[in-house]
């Protein structure tokens, strides 16, 4: 006879769902907008066995709709993530002063925007290119993680003699932490950069792969996160993700 499946904790759940944040599912279930198989839950902690459903109500939603999430062309010298001494993180580029002229999407910058606003992934100081800042807790988790499938290029400069022996290792091969790096598609765009496209986002990676085969990394600029393209976008502007836009 089957045992019967445990009971996790309703915010866990949303979470592996995507339909939020472990935080966000928290601040929800405060304000009553989960159902549970249709029934408002509304005590933090609790529990339910994974194949009930779990579905948020309009309140909910529509304060999902409100979150922005943006694209900013990172320059060298910001941090992504927690500020270290004498650097900015990138977020402090998100003023009016910053947005992107082109911009076509109709939704008004605001300062109150900034609140909850986060680096979904990182972009070392010394790279530059797209960095992705939300306030959704779906998109975070989508990018965010080992296991996130979203794909990641890079156009990365190299100083030095890169034979096909150290191409066909950066493609598959190398093994970082203690562990085998996932497949990558590496190849030269011209005589002196690769391009890269990872499904995994190791702390300085790239910058670590190229060493192991001998070169060092003159530059590296992420040009595309999943579908979503850099693009035209000024070096140091930002614009919002536009509601057609999916990475």
């Amino acid at each position: 006879m089957a045992e019967e499946p445990e009971k996790v904790r309703i915010s866990k759940l949303m979470s592996q769902q995507g339909l939020c944040s472990r935080r966000e599912a928290d601040s929800y279930i405060e304000r009553g907008w989960v159902l549970l198989d249709g029934v408002p839950v509304t005590e933090l902690g609790t529990r339910a066995f994974p194949h009930q459903k779990i579905t948020l109500t309009r309140n909910a939603q529509s304060k999902q709709d409100a979150q922005v999430t943006i694209l900013l062309h990172k320059p060298i010298g910001f941090v992504s993530g927690q500020p270290e001494p004498g650097y900015k993180p990138a977020a402090t580029l998100f003023t009016a002063e910053n947005h992107y002229s082109g911009d076509r999407s109709p939704i008004r910058f605001h300062p109150m925007q900034a609140k909850g606003l986060a680096p979904a992934g990182r972009l070392d100081i010394d790279s530059t290119g797209l960095l992705v800042l939300t306030q959704d807790g779906r998109i975070a988790k989508q990018l965010i993680g080992e296991h996130s499938p979203i794909e990641k290029e890079y156009l990365v400069r190299i100083v030095g003699n890169l034979t096909a022996e150290g191409l066909a290792k950066l493609n598959f091969g190398l093994t970082m932490d203690g562990k085998p790096l996932k497949r990558a598609q590496v190849s030269w765009l011209n005589k002196e950069q690769l391009r890269f496209i990872l499904h995994e986002g190791k702390k300085r990676q790239i910058r670590r792969m190229c060493e192991m085969v001998g070169v060092r990394v003159a530059g590296l600029k992420r040009v595309r996160i999943g579908r979503v393209m850099l693009g035209d976008l000024p070096l140091g502007q930002w614009r919002y993700l536009g509601a057609d836009e999916k990475f």
